[in-house]
């Protein structure tokens, strides 16, 4: 009983949180002066990405600061910074395609999705190089010194990228003109839009730590094994907030907006968390590390591909995704029972 009201709570506090931030996201880039793809690749993506990222890179520095000799921490950072892309690049990617199936009769361009191409397929080929670097980095053993060097490639690359976005895109299209905390009021204040943005962000972060423990709770209670909790039920619950900003903006038809939240997110979490991950750990990837890898860098590249070809994407195109999800998940029960 007590873990379905977890279950509720949790939903309603990420539903909730996701439709006030989406909201106050909007205007907040409009006030800036950024364009789509800004706000969806950097200013939505990295605000949801950040704090996930947090909890992994605390779990590795945590054993380096305190001296710690047990290899845990290093463990579940890994984990978690490799299946944060992998749960964007094939689950997050099949949810917006699903979105626009079910949402087909209010959008008018249907099951299609009106994207900025350029953005969308600069932040997919972006993700494909740095999530192989980190790949191939886990695959040898490297000194320290060339540690370093692969760190700072991926921080500098993070910076050209985030450089290139702010440079390209088309402008924001219907941005609210009114915040849900204040609906009366045309013209918000600007405190006011920042408070909706980080008030909300706090909602979406606490209703995602109540859905992890209940499915740490409910899995517990099924007799679930612990690995199998860390490996694909505890990260599918830390995704939620990205797939609903983007299920609540493929609703209303702003598709880069609801695509540049799940590829922004992708990139930020290939670079730097994956620096920190290279520094602080051996970063010694397991062959189930590397199933996940190699199946969200197919995912992504079928849709680079995709846009290469004709610029476009459909909602069939981009459930794909889920079929590699649901093979990593087969993968993960064989590998742990």
């Amino acid at each position: 009983m007590i873990t379905t009201i977890e279950f509720i709570v949790a939903l309603v506090g990420i539903l909730l949180g996701a439709a006030f931030f989406t909201n106050a996201v909007e205007i907040l880039g409009g006030r800036l002066g950024m364009r789509q793809g800004a706000v969806g690749s950097l200013l939505a993506a990295v605000g949801t990405a950040l704090p996930e990222s947090m909890i992994a890179i605390v779990a590795i520095l945590e054993p380096v600061l305190t001296g710690s000799a047990s290899g845990e921490g290093a463990l579940i950072g890994i984990g978690a910074i490799l299946g944060a892309p992998f749960m964007l690049a094939t689950l997050a990617m099949f949810v917006v395609g699903v979105s626009a199936l079910i949402f087909r009769r209010r959008r008018e361009q249907g099951t299609d999705l009106r994207i900025d191409a350029a953005t969308i397929r600069r932040d997919v080929g972006f993700f494909l190089i740095f999530f192989a670097v980190a790949a191939g980095v886990g695959l040898v053993e490297l000194p320290l010194y060339l540690k370093v060097v692969v760190a700072l490639v991926l921080a500098l690359g993070y910076g050209l990228y985030v450089r290139r976005t702010l440079a390209s895109g088309e402008h924001l299209e219907e941005v609210p003109e009114r915040l849900l905390i204040l609906p009366r009021r045309q013209d918000p204040p600007l405190f006011a839009v920042v408070f909706q943005t980080l008030a909300s962000l706090g909602v979406i972060l606490a209703g995602a730590h109540f859905f992890v423990d209940a499915v740490e709770h409910a899995a517990a209670a099924l007799g679930l094994p612990a690995g199998l909790i860390a490996l694909v039920l505890a990260p599918l619950a830390t995704e939620l907030p990205e797939k609903f900003n983007s299920i609540f903006w493929m609703r209303d038809g702003k598709d880069t907006l609801a695509l540049g939240n799940v590829t922004g997110a992708m990139m930020f979490q290939s670079t730097i968390p994956v620096a920190f991950g290279v520094l602080f750990t051996p970063w010694n990837l397991a062959p189930l590390d590397l199933f996940a890898v190699v199946l969200a860098l197919i995912s992504g590249g079928l849709i680079y591909v995709g846009l290469r070809r004709s610029g476009k994407l459909r909602a069939g195109w981009l459930m794909i995704g889920g079929l590699f999800y649901l093979a990593f998940v087969v993968g993960a029960v064989i590998a742990i029972l």
